[in-house]
């Protein structure tokens, strides 16, 4: 069963480029980058080279004669004869470049030879990106990839891009969804939330339609993940690695989510972790969400690099690392508990670095006034607010009301609610969340 992917067009229109780059597609392991590879591969080229620098070590010598693309395909011929290469015809697959980055150096190599076709993948765990970027700066495309969204999780369960036109159509005119609109997406939208966006576990969630071992596959995936620590995590200290991402469920309980380096250690101090926050976040296993210095336009330049929320890239995986009875009541009983505010939030922060939107919130020093996130159209800042709770939102009214905020005139509020406008206040359910970008670009 293969998953339609947002990646798959990309390929596309890659490979229609008549002067195309080596791509190289980077994420976070278990994302299904070789997948959507190779299923873009067996339907659009007639042969296929695949090497993996894991599984089959004994490539990485493939580069002992030089860079060349003659002294490559030579060398692996020579490990397999049975690999061809036809000119014109033939995509070649370097997958796992974290564990031979050196190959990075031949992109230059096969751009200017111009016969064969190369796409590179691996997990940004272990990528030494800077080397890999320096050495094939100008020969290379980039494209970032993440675990599946709640469109693609729409596309696995069946539905067509016609229904993610009626969602967006719901926002844009401000017309409520019906009964039956709103019970399905919700469920939909929960289901989503326990298994978040790993392809094995939502193949596993959609042959069973049950919840039974997708839990297992999760943990599996978090424990790959602190191996990978102890494996790549080179000249840093691989236990404050370790504990700053076990720390991001207990501190997103918190009332205060603004990530605390006392709660992990009495006395750390920033300069000891902030390697190890910038190596998660390359890693595609954290994403940083920061304290602007003022509500306003710009947003890049315009926060604080030592204040910051830290969220799970997929709300499955930070649903799996909750206690026993947390998992039961979320999976069996559909309570979201004491985690309902974080968990939401987490969604929300998942759905915009998704949408390639900034992760920006603010919290006014001294007072009460603080926004969870914010977004831009071209020239207003827009204040998104995720409710927990039928509270009003003050914060989000205050930012809208006060002169002083001038590039505010509206805002966007998340909540468990149906469609609803009601003096700048755009309230949209919380399955919304994966449209902003492109209800932003609508309003212009």
């Amino acid at each position: 069963m293969y998953f339609k992917r947002k990646v798959d067009s990309y390929l596309r229109q890659w490979k229609e480029k008549e002067n195309r780059l080596p791509l190289i597609i980077k994420g976070a392991r278990q994302i299904g980058k070789t997948e959507s590879i190779i299923h873009f591969a067996d339907e659009n080229y007639e042969n296929v080279v695949s090497i993996n620098f894991v599984l089959e070590g004994q490539y990485k010598t493939i580069l002992s004669d030089g860079y060349s693309v003659e002294n490559i395909i030579k060398n692996i011929s020579l490990i397999d004869p049975s690999k061809k290469f036809i000119a014109g015809k033939t995509l070649i697959v370097f997958d796992e470049l974290q564990e031979f980055p050196d190959i990075s150096t031949s992109l230059k190599s096969f751009k200017m030879d111009g016969r064969f076709d190369v796409i590179c993948s691996g997990s940004l765990l272990g990528i030494n990106y800077k080397k890999i970027h320096s050495n094939s700066v100008g020969y290379k495309t980039d494209y970032e990839m993440f675990s599946m969204d709640f469109e693609e999780f729409l596309w696995a369960k069946g539905y067509s891009d016609l229904h993610i036109e009626q969602i967006l159509e719901h926002m844009c005119s401000g017309k409520v969804f019906s009964e039956t609109e709103l019970s399905v997406y919700k469920k939909l939208f929960l289901e989503y939330c326990v298994l978040g966006g790993m392809p094995a576990v939502i193949r596993q969630y959609i042959e069973t339609n049950t919840f039974s071992d997708t839990l297992e596959i999760q943990r599996q995936i978090q424990l790959d993940y602190e191996e990978d620590i102890r494996k790549y995590a080179e000249g840093l200290d691989q236990t404050k690695i370790a504990s700053v991402y076990r720390s991001v469920p207990v501190q997103l309980a918190k009332e205060n989510k603004k990530f605390q380096l006392s709660k992990i250690e009495k006395n750390a101090r920033s300069r000891e972790y902030s390697g190890c926050i910038d190596w998660l976040k390359d890693a595609g296993v954290v994403s940083v969400c920061y304290c602007l210095d003022y509500p306003e336009l710009p947003l890049k330049g315009n926060y604080d690099e030592l204040k910051f929320k830290l969220y799970y890239p997929d709300t499955g995986l930070l649903i799996a690392s909750l206690d026993e009875e947390a998992q039961e009541d979320l999976r069996a009983n559909k309570n979201m508990g004491v985690y309902k505010g974080a968990l939401y939030e987490n969604f929300v922060a998942e759905a915009f670095l998704k949408q390639g939107l900034g992760l920006y919130y603010y919290k006014k020093e001294n007072a009460t006034l603080e926004e969870d996130f914010f977004v831009r159209t071209k020239d207003e800042l827009v204040p998104v607010e995720v409710k927990a709770n039928n509270n009003r939102s003050k914060s989000l009214r205050k930012l809208i009301d006060n002169e002083n905020y001038s590039d505010i005139k509206w805002g966007i509020k998340l909540a468990d609610s149906n469609v609803g406008i009601e003096n700048g206040i755009y309230t949209f359910p919380y399955f919304c969340s994966f449209l902003i970008k492109r209800y932003l670009a609508k309003r212009g």
